[in-house]
C-alpha cells in the first residue's frame, strides 16, 4: 500500500474509531443514569450492564473465526454495526426492565464484535508501525472528550433520555461510514482448530487471566462512577467534565505511544497499569472534593489509556498472521465481555449492600491481584 493511499486509510479508520467512541461517550456515562431515573435498582443496572458485557464473551470470538475462516471481516464489521443500530431503537418503545433485558442481548449479539473487528483493521494497516497504534486510536478519545462534554450540558437542560436518540443517530452515522473501510486481505485462510488451540498459551492465558481482573475493578467505575458523583451532589456539567478530564489523560499517552512503547516492553507498561488502578479505586473510597475526584480522573491516562494500547500490541504480538481477529476478539471477551461482565455484577450487589466505598475497596484489590500476578510470572520468568 502506498503512502497516499495508507494515510487515506488512516482517516477511514480513525474515523470509524471517532463514531464509535463518540457513541460509547454517551453511552458509558450516561446510559446507567438513565436507567437510574426511570426506576431501575442498583442490582438491576448491574444486570442491564453485565448483560451487554456476556454478550462481548462469545458472539465476537464466533464473528472472528467467521471473519478469519472465510475472509469477510469487512462485510461482517457492516452487518453487525447495521442490525446494532436498528436494534437500539427498541430501546424507545420500553422502559420494563425485563423488555430492556432483551433488548440489550440482542443489542450486543451484533454490538460486541464491532471493536474488535475494527483493532484488527488497524492492526493489519499499521503493519510494522504498530507502535504508533495510539496516534489512530486517539481520535476515539477526543470524539468521547467532546461527547461526555456536550452531554453533561445537555443533560442539565433537557431529559436524560436523550441520550436514546443520539446514540441512535450516531450508530447509523457509523454504518454509513463503515463502507469506506477497505478490506484488507490478510494470508491464508485459518483453520478453526489450530485458531483455537493457540490461545492456551502459558503467556496468553496469564495474561488473559490478569486483563480480565484489570477489567473487574473497572466494573464500579463504568457501572456507578456517575451514579456516585450525581449522589455526592454533583451535576451533570460536573460528570461530563470528569469523564471529559479522564479521556484527555489517556489522550496524552495515545500520542507518545510509539515513545513509551520504544522504551518500555509492553509487559513493563501492563504492570504499571494494574499498580496505578489498585492506587486509584483505594483514593476513590475516600475522595469528596470535586478538585481531588478531578485529580484521580488523570490516572485514567495509565488505567486505561496505557493498559489499552499495551494490550492491543501484546495480544497482537501473541496471536498468528491468520488468527488476528480472533487474538483481538480473545482479548475483548477477556476483558471488555466477561471482565466487565463480572465486575458489573460484583459492583451492583457491593453497591446496594454496602455502598460506594466498599465498592471501590473491592475494586482496588482485584486490581492489584492482576498486578502482582502478572509482575510475578509474566516479568518473573524473564529474569
Amino acid at each position: 500500500m502506498d503512502e497516499n493511499r495508507q494515510s487515506k486509510v488512516r482517516w477511514i479508520i480513525g474515523g470509524q474509531y471517532f463514531l464509535y467512541f463518540g457513541v460509547m461517550g454517551i453511552f458509558l456515562p450516561y446510559f446507567n443514569l438513565y436507567c437510574h431515573r426511570i426506576g431501575l435498582s442498583g442490582s438491576q443496572i448491574g444486570a442491564l450492564s453485565a448483560l451487554k458485557s456476556l454478550m462481548m464473551v462469545v458472539t465476537p470470538l464466533l464473528w472472528a473465526m467467521l471473519a478469519d475462516r472465510y475472509q469477510i471481516r469487512r462485510p461482517i464489521y457492516i452487518f453487525c454495526l447495521m442490525v446494532s443500530t436498528a436494534s437500539w431503537g427498541l430501546y424507545f418503545l420500553t422502559t420494563a426492565y425485563a423488555y430492556m433485558a432483551a433488548i440489550t442481548i440482542f443489542y450486543g449479539i451484533f454490538h460486541a464484535p464491532v471493536i474488535s473487528f475494527l483493532e484488527a483493521f488497524t492492526m493489519d494497516i499499521l503493519g510494522a508501525k504498530k507502535k504508533s497504534y495510539g496516534k489512530i486510536r486517539v481520535w476515539g478519545s477526543v470524539a468521547f472528550i467532546s461527547v461526555t462534554l456536550i452531554m453533561g450540558q445537555l443533560i442539565d437542560l433537557f431529559d436524560v433520555s436523550i441520550i436514546l436518540s443520539l446514540i441512535f443517530a450516531g450508530g447509523m452515522i457509523q454504518t454509513l461510514a463503515a463502507f469506506k473501510v477497505p478490506s484488507v486481505k490478510i494470508g491464508e485462510r485459518a483453520s478453526l482448530l489450530p485458531q483455537i488451540q493457540h490461545f492456551f498459551s502459558k503467556r496468553i492465558i496469564i495474561f488473559l487471566i490478569c486483563a480480565f481482573l484489570m477489567l473487574v475493578s473497572h466494573g464500579a467505575y463504568y457501572a456507578f462512577f456517575s451514579i456516585h458523583l450525581e449522589k455526592s451532589g454533583l451535576g451533570g456539567t460536573f460528570i461530563g467534565a470528569a469523564w471529559a478530564l479522564a479521556s484527555i489523560s489517556e489522550i496524552v499517552i495515545m500520542m507518545q505511544s510509539d515513545r513509551i512503547l520504544k522504551r518500555f516492553a509492553p509487559e513493563k507498561v501492563l504492570v504499571f497499569a494494574f499498580l496505578t488502578a489498585a492506587l486509584r479505586w483505594f483514593l476513590l473510597m475516600f475522595v469528596r472534593s470535586p478538585i481531588m475526584i478531578m485529580l484521580l480522573q488523570g490516572m485514567h491516562a495509565f488505567t486505561y489509556g496505557a493498559f489499552h494500547v499495551a494490550s492491543i500490541i501484546y495480544i497482537d504480538m501473541l496471536s498468528p498472521k491468520e488468527s488476528k481477529t480472533l487474538g483481538q476478539a480473545v482479548n475483548n471477551a477477556a476483558t471488555y465481555g466477561l471482565g466487565l461482565m463480572v465486575g458489573f455484577f460484583i459492583s451492583g450487589y457491593i453497591y446496594d449492600w454496602q455502598g460506594a466505598p466498599a465498592m471501590f475497596l473491592i475494586s482496588g484489590l482485584i486490581a492489584l491481584s492482576a498486578g502482582v500476578i502478572f509482575m510475578n510470572v509474566e516479568l518473573g520468568s524473564r529474569n
